[in-house]
């Protein structure tokens, strides 16, 4: 997470279990949409307004975190479009309505096969994936330990096929 490390964000008490392979976010335009406005360079040459808005969970509308070597920026997406479930914003990207923000293995096939423009690849470098968090007590349940010796040996076989 830009501007965050994520040891800022979890209770010191808690114990990470990774979860998956590193992932990175992916821009993406139609190529309709870069034929009319270009592939910008950097953050700073994205059209604001053409880029879809993502609201979280939480209510607040996601920026979007840039790095490229020593360079950190975040940028607030000010589209007329604002959306809260990655398949619609796919689905609205793919049409044509502006540029989206998403996690590149949901947008790999479409890259892939010329449905949508990876634009700023150089500033979405990879990022840890996803992890399991959970308070290291001393005597966790006999449920609970199974239940961790399962997910490690899933993460495990999923790193070997990775």
């Amino acid at each position: 997470m830009v501007g965050h490390d994520i040891d800022d964000l979890v209770p010191h008490d808690m114990i990470a279990l990774p979860l998956g392979q590193m992932q990175r976010h992916a821009v993406v335009a139609s190529p309709a949409w870069v034929a009319v406005h270009g592939m910008p360079r950097t953050p700073s040459d994205l059209p604001l307004n053409e880029c879809i808005r993502v609201r979280l969970p939480d209510g607040a509308l996601l920026r979007w975190p840039f790095q490229r070597d020593d360079a950190v920026t975040q940028v607030e997406a000010q589209g007329r479009l604002t959306l809260d479930e990655a398949a619609i914003a796919r689905a609205a990207v793919l049409d044509g309505a502006g540029v989206g923000f998403f996690i590149e293995q949901d947008v790999a096939a479409d890259i892939a096969d010329g449905r949508l423009v990876h634009l700023l690849r150089d500033w979405t470098p990879a990022r840890p994936g996803f992890s399991l968090y959970y308070l290291g007590r001393r005597n966790p349940s006999t449920g609970f330990t199974a239940f961790l010796g399962m997910v490690r040996k899933a993460a495990a076989r999923d790193a070997d096929i990775g």
